[in-house]
């Protein structure tokens, strides 16, 4: 009697059920998905800008006579302070550009080897002209490569007298540049330049001529504003 009660019961609960169970196949299933990626807006780089750079420079100087006698490689270290001018014309991910500057430099040195005194090589103003070859995929963040012309005014001075020039060689190489709004931009960048070799004729410098040669490293940072 009992287990028939039983039965009956769960047969009852089992009719009552069945609808709610149609009904609740009928309900509209959750859909779990993952959300998107979107990827990072990356700066516009085309179009004309203007900037302000500073640094320091450190390098190499060689000062000899027409007879051959040098007073070796000697080091040449300072400041420099400047501005930049520039072009960008962005294609997809590579970023293709020209690039000028001029800065002030106190970039100096000086030796008392075979000298007879004191000798010294100075770089009052230095200016660069530049082809840079950038990469923009990586964000905001653009590294590039760059290279071109250099010039600046290079002074020799040995125990007799001095003299001066306006130098021009050759510049190369790489940095990065990151744009933080819309138009503004900061730049960590370095140089090498090479601007020859000047000559201190005589009577100016002795009874012979004098040769002096300047290289330099440049280590700058830039803000630039993208019109």
């Amino acid at each position: 009697m009992i287990s028939r009660s039983i039965s009956a019961g769960i047969a009852a609960v089992a009719i009552l059920a069945s609808p709610l169970a149609v009904r609740a196949a009928d309900l509209p299933q959750p859909s779990y998905k993952a959300p998107s990626y979107v990827a990072p807006i990356a700066a516009g780089w085309s179009g004309f800008y203007v900037g302000i750079n500073g640094g320091y420079g450190f390098g190499k100087s060689n000062i000899t006579d027409a007879a051959g006698t040098s007073t070796g490689d000697f080091n040449v270290t300072g400041g420099v302070v400047g501005g930049t001018l520039g072009y960008n014309f962005q294609t997809g991910v590579w970023v293709w550009g020209l690039e000028g500057d001029i800065d002030y430099s106190t970039i100096k040195g000086s030796t008392t080897t075979n000298c007879g005194g004191s000798c010294e090589t100075k770089n009052s103003w230095l200016g660069t002209a530049r082809g840079r070859i950038g990469y923009a995929g990586w964000g905001n963040f653009m590294p590039y490569l760059t290279g071109g012309a250099a010039f600046g005014n290079v002074k020799i001075t040995d125990a007799f007298g001095s003299g001066s020039s306006t130098k021009i060689g050759w510049t190369a190489g790489l940095g990065v540049e990151y744009a933080f709004m819309s138009n503004w931009s900061a730049k960590l960048e370095y140089l090498y330049a090479d601007l020859g070799k000047t000559t201190c004729s005589a009577p100016s410098c002795g009874v012979i001529d004098v040769t002096g040669t300047y290289k330099v490293n440049l280590v700058r940072l830039g803000v630039n504003y993208r019109f």
